[in-house]
């Protein structure tokens, strides 16, 4: 089995899930990747928490100011967008509750060796922005299911754990949650809804084609979902992981690079 960069779960489901953000396709059946396929702002902010993390994991915002404003027209949210606008001294946190801290939290999940370490620098990566206690917790939900993935527990401990430390209703099963859902960029309409996706799936691509078939806010369910899908199957298609690396520019590559050296 080869051996991936953790960085490309998140990467992955984003990619996949690019094209149907405002086109929902609620069914699993669809072309894995299509030319269209591109980065948007999960992969931009997940590779700024990489970043961040290899700098020493304190400074998460400046990492979130320097990469979104390398990259403008990723796709953020507006109220990320005008922090993005101010001075980094004057970017203060918004009391988000959106699906931004999930979506970019899985390194935490996957660099971090204790669980208290795990929840700590969830909430650090969180807080620099979405200072709300749902925004808070979807980050720390997501990154301790990838702590606990990662680690080899099987996916009714993680349901377990994650249900009973954040009250989220992970019994609903997709088939149920599939005809009525629609977008939600909210971490309580959303997180709950990805790591549903991740525990009916029976391999990482499943996970993804689960994420996207629930509609909503397909690219970020689908990152949040890839994330925890690659700790737990440690593999994913080929070509994706090629679909991937064709896209990275050279800063890109880079982090990507050290993130790997040191937590493969």
């Amino acid at each position: 089995m080869n051996i991936i960069n953790p960085l490309y779960g998140a990467m992955g489901g984003d990619l996949v899930g690019s094209v149907y953000e405002w086109h929902n396709h609620k069914s699993k059946e669809f072309p894995l990747l299509r030319s269209c396929c591109d980065f948007t702002d999960d992969s931009i902010l997940t590779l700024a928490t990489a970043q961040a993390i290899l700098d020493g994991g304190n400074d998460y915002a400046r990492q979130y100011h320097a990469w979104g404003n390398e990259y403008p027209t990723a796709g953020y949210g507006g109220s990320f967008i005008s922090w993005l606008d101010k001075p980094l001294e004057e970017a203060k946190p918004y009391k988000s509750w959106g699906n931004g801290s999930a979506m970019r939290v899985s390194p935490v999940g996957f660099a971090f060796n204790t669980e208290a370490e795990v929840l700590s620098q969830a909430e650090k990566s969180a807080a620099v922005t979405h200072s709300h206690p749902e925004g808070i917790k979807g980050a720390q939900a997501t990154a301790l299911s990838i702590f606990m993935a990662r680690n080899g527990l099987d996916k009714e401990a993680i349901k377990a754990r994650i249900e009973k430390e954040f009250g989220y209703d992970l019994s609903t099963p997709l088939d149920d949650i599939r005809p009525t859902y629609r977008f939600d960029v909210s971490c309580q309409g959303s997180v709950p809804v990805a790591i549903r996706a991740f525990l009916e799936a029976t391999s990482y691509e499943d996970a993804i084609r689960n994420a996207i078939s629930v509609g909503g806010d397909s690219d970020t369910i689908a990152a949040i979902a890839g994330g925890i899908a690659l700790a737990f199957f440690k593999e994913m298609p080929e070509m994706l992981v090629q679909a991937i690396e064709n896209r990275l520019l050279p800063d890109m590559q880079e982090v990507c690079r050290r993130f790997a050296a040191l937590y493969l």
